[in-house]
């Protein structure tokens, strides 16, 4: 077992690793950032993959994926239609127990969508502001990701800054997607 200052860099590190690899729309390292049923010591051959270390993902506004297929074509449709993202992680806080550790952070992102004009290098560009959990479970080769939860964070609106219904000033409660 390494030391619990040490688990903590290598988990903030695979964590960057995941957003670098996302930045670049590298999909094969996306891949295997994500757990593993041979992570697990799990026979693939035998076993349904679906039935150990079944990994989930949740992106802003999409409901919940299970399993490898699901997440990892999850990925492959965001890379495929972003031809621009970047990550400016804040607040990011790394807790590690045994072989599970959890990250959580905002991800501060940046993106753009193809050129609306021919000739024109990239679309207009957007801000977003997402809270994120990262789980992930120590592996022989190094710490991978067993779960991403991700979720908006509500914009506060320019209306006269009033306190709402709900007591948050400048949240207009009307504009609440859960309600």
């Amino acid at each position: 077992m390494s030391a619990p200052h040490t688990d903590v860099e290598q988990v903030e590190a695979a964590n960057t690793a995941f957003y670098e690899a996302l930045e670049r729309g590298d999909f094969e390292e996306v891949s295997a950032r994500w757990l593993t049923p041979s992570d697990l010591g799990v026979d693939e051959e035998y076993h349904d993959p679906a039935d150990s270390g079944v990994i989930s993902c949740v992106h802003p506004g999409w409901p919940v994926l299970t399993g490898r297929g699901e997440v990892l074509r999850s990925y492959a449709l965001i890379m495929a239609n972003t031809d621009y993202i970047q990550f400016f992680l804040t607040d990011v806080h790394v807790s590690v127990t045994g072989d599970t550790a959890l990250v959580t952070c905002t991800e501060n992102i940046l993106s753009g969508g193809p050129a609306p004009e021919e000739g024109a290098e990239l679309g207009p560009l957007v801000g977003q502001l997402v809270v994120a959990t990262n789980v992930f479970r120590r592996t022989p080769s190094g710490w991978k990701l067993w779960s991403h939860h991700a979720s908006p964070v509500l914009a506060e609106s320019d209306d006269d800054g009033d306190d709402g219904e709900d007591g948050v000033q400048g949240v207009n409660p009307d504009d609440n997607p859960l309600a």
